[in-house]
């Protein structure tokens, strides 16, 4: 890789940081190219359109927009179908199943999908990682007319967990590495508002389609191929992505990455970083909790007690209410006026309290009926005009924003140990490997018909669990600044790589 200096063109060697003032009026105007230490190239234009500026394409802020946008219309559509309970069947017993093998084979790549990302780069993976979610639906909507997809439906699941796992890592890895370490918790914000847009839009065709049935239902064909080719949109969408490479801050700074990664220095790599780095085996507990609720509350609760349009209904509160623990969570662990290892601790203690409550009032409903009551003929399931529903879908509202919280801080917590690329995809991928682990282990054991109750109790008990064991990282090993050098002994670049001449932080060192 070139030195960046050489990248600057002399007559924009004595632009200033702030270039706001050296703008032309004009109502639309290109910035100067190079400005900050960019190149040339249409990719790093910065466009103006009045008041309103553009970012250039090959910016952290276009691109995460970008991978949201895959996001929404791929995993954001399949949180939307499997928030319905069962893949939208009335019987889940498919769905388990699916989502067991898809878990397994997710805990697998996910785990190394740091190495993968690393070695062919964020574009590929999440491109590559989209198909996965089409066929996925494919098959629900095939097993709905033949009882004789069992195969079928296990193949749709597995690979799936094989794309997912690569898109997860990727776009993880884009999150967290691609901004500035003050802004991570907004970039998670910003993202996690767009991927959740695509559980409520999803959420909003099947009831409008299923809007007057008031029985447990299977949803209708058009809501599965409404899903089908919002995703293959999604899958598209992927491959107009730039590789991390490419990159450049708001302030001419890169992404700390390998040059000339092979598939050898990668997987080394992943055992570095467990080698010189053993204390995030202490958040492996918070990531193995991190998608354990989500059987209980898409079946145990959503699925089992409530009629198709209040499970339609339950389904769009739970993901707009995502949105807002994002947002919440999100700007509130960036507040600079307050020092981050403040924060990570303050983030904590409100995690902790938060279980209690929500998980505590969970429990006065969950003691309330059981997996036998639900599967009698003479059980009638709740709609939102009877008795007692709003209580209930309060719970699942705050069921969404917890789900939202503990994602934003699981995130937040991984990008505050480090801010280097090649660092964060394997952070991730051992975040969503893990928790992928831990998704099919419950599943499974919903496949099985294990009590209501044992699922929410293991819940509850993990989560509170996990957050003991990660205490310890939060207090000693979260640092208020991680410098550039720090990030660079993971990486064969160098500080010339990856700042601009001038940078403050360059030239303290």
């Amino acid at each position: 890789m070139a030195d960046i200096d050489e990248k600057i063109p002399e007559t924009a060697a004595n632009v200033p940081v702030d270039v706001k003032d050296t703008v032309p009026s004009n109502p639309i105007d290109e910035e100067p190219i190079g400005a900050l230490g960019r190149p040339e190239g249409w990719m790093y234009r910065e466009i103006k359109i009045g008041p309103i500026r553009i970012p250039w394409y090959a910016s952290p802020k276009t691109q995460l927009t970008m991978v949201a946008f895959v996001c929404f219309m791929c995993p954001g559509i399949f949180n939307a179908l499997g928030g319905l309970g069962g893949g939208g069947k009335a019987d889940a017993k498919t769905a388990d199943d699916m989502n067991t093998a898809l878990y397994s084979t997710f805990a697998v790549f996910g785990f190394f999908g740091g190495s993968i990302v690393n070695r062919l780069g964020v574009k590929y993976t999440l491109s590559f990682g989209g198909i996965g979610y089409c066929i996925y639906a494919i098959a629900l909507l095939i097993s709905v007319h033949s009882t004789h997809t069992g195969g079928f439906s296990i193949f749709a699941g597995a690979f799936l967990g094989v794309c997912a796992g690569l898109l997860w890592t990727a776009q993880g890895t884009i999150m967290l590495s691609y901004p500035n370490e003050g802004s991570k918790g907004r970039y998670f914000a910003w993202f996690w508002a767009i991927f959740n847009l695509g559980g409520v839009i999803g959420a909003l065709i099947p009831l409008g389609q299923n809007i007057h049935v008031k029985t447990n239902s299977t949803v209708n064909d058009g809501t599965y191929i409404a899903f089908i080719i919002l995703m293959f949109v999604g899958f598209l969408l992927a491959l107009l992505l730039c590789n991390a490479n490419d990159i450049y801050r708001e302030d001419g700074s890169r992404v700390v990455l390998m040059k000339n990664p092979t598939w050898q220095s990668e997987f080394i790599g992943l055992y570095t970083t467990l080698r010189t780095e053993p204390y995030i085996i202490l958040l492996f507990p918070m990531f193995w909790s991190s998608n354990w609720f989500t059987t209980y509350q898409f079946n145990a609760f959503n699925g089992a007690y409530f009629n198709t349009r209040t499970k339609a209904l339950n389904n769009l509160l739970y993901w707009t209410a995502q949105i807002w623990g994002a947002l919440i969570f999100g700007y509130c662990l960036d507040i600079e006026r307050v020092r981050r290892t403040v924060r990570a601790k303050v983030c904590v203690f409100v995690l902790f309290a938060i279980t209690m409550v929500i998980w505590g009032g969970g429990y006065d409903f969950a003691k309330t009926y059981t997996r036998a009551d639900v599967a009698q003929e003479t059980f009638i399931p709740m709609d939102w005009e009877d008795d007692g529903y709003v209580g209930k879908m309060f719970l699942y509202i705050f069921y969404g924003f917890y789900d939202a919280s503990w994602q934003a801080s699981a995130y937040w917590f991984m990008g505050a140990l480090s801010n280097s690329g090649r660092k964060m995809a394997n952070y991730v991928g051992f975040y969503k490997g893990i928790q992928s682990a831990g998704a099919a282990v419950i599943w499974s054991i919903d496949s099985n018909k294990r009590s209501f109750m044992a699922e929410f109790a293991s819940t509850w008990g993990l989560l509170s669990f996990s957050l003991v064991c990660a205490a310890p990282v939060i207090w000693l090993k979260i640092k208020d600044h991680v410098t550039v050098e720090e990030d660079l002994v993971f990486s064969d670049e160098t500080l010339a790589d990856v700042l601009p001449a001038g940078h403050p932080e360059k030239a303290i060192v």
